[in-house]
């Protein structure tokens, strides 16, 4: 198989990052994860997180084997998705992992934060990124910083796309 999987903290522009670029990729579907399962299990995600947080990543884990059996599509995840060790397997065994890598101090400059159920306490955010940030970098095949200049970020992982669908047609 041959996706890619955009990860990443939530608010880190995984959503607004592909959603420009997607324009510029002939041939690449979009999907977003979290929008498909909401799509799937008629619930939000606040809605399924007030069901317990396992119940959730069960359900985020189900949509992900479900996704990984097509090809060729970009998905952005949710900002959890590396903490269920199959759901790395997964990424990794069915495409390139892009971890776009947000530091928490440009995350809580955005308003992004609303509505994201584990970081209804801005506090929590360090907590999070301190838990996540080695399964991000251990899920990765590429890096790319988001240093706040949009264009920039999304230039940068366009290019490293780009660079993973050349090699994955050779």
């Amino acid at each position: 198989m041959n996706n890619i999987y955009l990860v990443g903290m939530p608010g880190c522009g995984k959503t607004t990052i592909s959603s420009i670029i997607v324009q510029n990729l002939k041939n690449t579907v979009l999907t977003d994860l979290d929008e498909y399962i909401v799509s799937r299990e008629g619930k939000s995600i606040e809605e399924l997180f007030e069901l317990g947080e396992k119940h959730f990543r069960t359900k985020e884990t189900q949509a992900l084997r479900e996704l990984s059996a097509k090809d060729g599509i970009l998905v952005a995840t949710g900002g959890g998705v590396v903490t269920t060790e199959e759901n790395i397997d997964i990424m990794r065994s069915t495409g390139k992992v892009v971890f776009i890598d947000a530091s928490p101090e440009f995350i809580m400059d955005k308003s992004a934060l609303l509505g994201r159920p584990l970081l209804k306490d801005k506090n929590k955010l360090y907590e999070l990124y301190n838990n996540r940030i080695a399964l991000y970098r251990k899920s990765a095949d590429y890096t790319i910083v988001n240093d706040g200049i949009l264009s920039k970020v999304c230039a940068r992982t366009e290019e490293v796309i780009r660079q993973i669908i050349k090699d994955s047609n050779r």
